[in-house]
């Protein structure tokens, strides 16, 4: 089977939507015998800031010397780069290898598995056989029910919660929250990043033993380098330069460093690992001339982050935004934000995503005001925000948005 037919066969299992449990990905496992348990877990969950976490552990545990799988969705521009063992995407005859396996699993059981299920039953798989001594697992949604969660987590980490993804998982922080809670196991040790009444209530239903970076933390200070583009952390008489810019990079920081610490990482290999984390449109600085960011800003409290780091470096004035958001997200109230970050806001379009909307349909979410341009194609959008002469141009509001534009602007 060619790689595209292969990929095309997989993403239909998409078709069966999306299906909160855990009987197929653990009769799937069962029938595997079980991949999951062959290395130490650590599982990351929170509305965001999983994937920072992951990549900032990632990459320090393969400074130390360790055999790292990770584990992230969605894929920006290959369906590769969701499995991934000691730094390197699952080359695409492991793919073929690994999914023929997990089909032939999938028809003797009879089941109808979600994409996500048969992806994550492949990566079990794949990290088993690569004999990777810790995996770490980004959760697809929520906790309880998430495909992810047949582990026996040795860390558990919890970023945040805010009000996302309210049809599946509740409609109120202290739901959400439980069901984010589901990933800890009775020997997980638990880290969360969050301080809201309603978030605590949930944890502490689950367990009274965990550690909360904000508390642990709060005499910690930072400082954003607008020139570098990186986040100096200072903890006490300790400076740590993480590549990962932004003020929302500290707390996730914080998780993954609580976690090194426990892993008794030395304080050195942190520090060295740290100024090397790459992580793909987590406001990754894509073209200097004009500057060109990519940020995901998928949510609310995603683009209130972006709101955050800009105003602090760039007048409303000297920025232009290219947007495109899906249509389950909180369209009005993101584009508000949004009108506090930039005088010049670009729509355009994710009309051939299922979840996406054209930029016509996106300004009618909008006052009308000239504030807005909507501008179908987003190579011509980019064209016209360069045209712009500002400072700084931010392509946000979906990580399907960032990637389209590495996608059909070519700069990959």
């Amino acid at each position: 089977m060619e790689m595209q037919e292969l990929l095309n066969e997989l993403y239909s299992y998409s078709l069966h939507g999306i299906k909160l449990g855990l009987e197929n990905i653990e009769k799937i496992c069962e029938a595997l015998g079980n991949p999951q348990n062959n290395y130490k877990i650590i599982h990351i969950t929170g509305t965001n800031g999983k994937g920072s976490t992951s990549t900032i552990i990632e990459t320090v545990l393969l400074k130390a010397g360790y055999s790292v799988g990770k584990y992230t969705s969605p894929h920006i521009l290959k369906f590769n780069e969701r499995i991934r063992v000691d730094g390197e995407d699952i080359p695409d005859k492991d793919i073929a290898e690994i999914y023929k396996i997990v089909r032939e699993k999938i028809e003797e059981l009879k089941i109808t598995p979600t994409f996500f299920e048969v992806t994550t039953a492949m990566m079990f798989l794949y990290f088993a056989r690569k004999k990777i001594e810790y995996a770490i697992l980004e959760v697809g949604m929520g906790g309880r029910f998430d495909a992810t969660n047949v582990v026996n987590s040795d860390i558990a980490i919890i970023t945040n919660v805010s009000l996302d993804h309210i049809e599946y998982l509740g409609k109120t922080i202290y739901e959400i929250s439980r069901e984010k809670a589901g990933i800890i196991k009775d020997k997980s040790y638990v880290i969360v990043g969050d301080s809201q009444k309603e978030f605590l209530k949930a944890i502490k239903e689950k367990t009274e033993d965990f550690v909360n970076v904000i508390d642990k933390y709060k005499n910690i200070d930072y400082k954003l380098n607008f020139e570098k583009f990186n986040t100096d952390i200072f903890i006490g008489d300790k400076k740590y330069q993480l590549s990962l810019f932004g003020d929302y990079q500290v707390k996730n920081f914080l998780c993954a460093y609580e976690a090194l610490c426990k892993l008794e990482v030395p304080e050195s290999v942190i520090k060295e690992a740290i100024k090397e984390v790459v992580w793909q449109c987590r406001f990754e600085i894509y073209e200097k001339n004009p500057v060109t960011i990519l940020e995901g800003a998928h949510n609310i409290d995603g683009i209130k982050n972006l709101k955050q780091i800009i105003e602090k470096g760039y007048l409303k004035e000297k920025v232009v935004m290219i947007v495109s958001i899906l249509k389950d997200k909180k369209i009005e109230e993101m584009l508000k934000v949004c009108e506090e970050i930039s005088e010049n806001i670009i729509l355009t379009s994710l009309s051939e995503n299922p979840r996406g909307l054209s930029a016509k349909k996106l300004y009618e979410f909008t006052d009308k005001s000239q504030i807005f341009t909507a501008i179908e194609d987003i190579k011509e959008a980019y064209n016209f925000a360069k045209n712009l002469n500002k400072e700084i141009i931010i392509v946000c509001g979906s990580f399907y948005t960032c990637e389209k534009f590495k996608r059909e602007v070519g700069l990959c």
